[in-house]
């Protein structure tokens, strides 16, 4: 898709889409979470919402899957952390999207929920990378999660990042594969390129 489209529908849906933003930001510092400990949990938001905004013309193949992709990118942590549950993120959905489009959204942030597990691998296991590859648009929305922290995880030096820094580094690798869903005819389930070029 041609980059000026993608933009002309982002920059229709702006009101939703802040209404979205406002939102998740109020969701995740209801319950008092952070990022890094310091920062409000929004500007991880925020930034996995950048790369989306910067790359999703390269994914999105209609109109109506702006506001899915947008909310899924922002809601992407929600089940996860804020003791949502699938339905709550459904309700949720509906206050800006049709059910078509909130059935979207919903199965783009439950399939971005790591599995139950004691450590971070069996959080993140098989079944969970298969979820994201039978989604539509989840391989990039988690190609933009990482690409998120990596870049933090870069920018900002204390021991916890220092940490994170290396563990993406060597997990990168395994999760490039385990979320490239091979489905090269289907724009919705590929990883763009560029990003991956960025992320490396």
């Amino acid at each position: 898709m041609e980059q000026n489209c993608f933009r002309q529908w982002v920059s229709k849906y702006e009101k939703e889409i802040s209404a979205i933003r406002k939102s998740a930001h109020a969701l995740h510092a209801s319950v008092n979470q952070t990022y890094d400990k310091v920062h409000p949990y929004g500007l991880h938001l925020d930034m996995v919402v950048n790369e989306v905004t910067k790359y999703g013309h390269e994914v999105c193949v209609r109109e109506e899957d702006v506001l899915p992709l947008f909310f899924g990118a922002y809601y992407h942590d929600c089940i996860e952390d804020t003791r949502q549950t699938y339905n709550d993120v459904m309700r949720t959905a509906k206050q800006w999207m049709d059910d078509k489009q909130a059935q979207m959204a919903a199965e783009l942030v439950y399939a971005m929920t790591n599995e139950k597990g004691r450590t971070r691998a069996e959080r993140a296991s098989e079944k969970y990378y298969q979820g994201i590859r039978e989604t539509p648009y989840a391989p990039f929305v988690k190609l933009a999660d990482r690409l998120a922290n990596f870049t933090y995880s870069m920018e900002h030096q204390n021991v916890s990042n220092a940490h994170m820094k290396d563990l993406y580094i060597q997990e990168m690798p395994h999760f490039l594969a385990a979320i490239d869903a091979h489905r090269e005819e289907d724009l919705r389930f590929c990883l763009p390129a560029d990003m991956k070029e960025k992320l490396q």
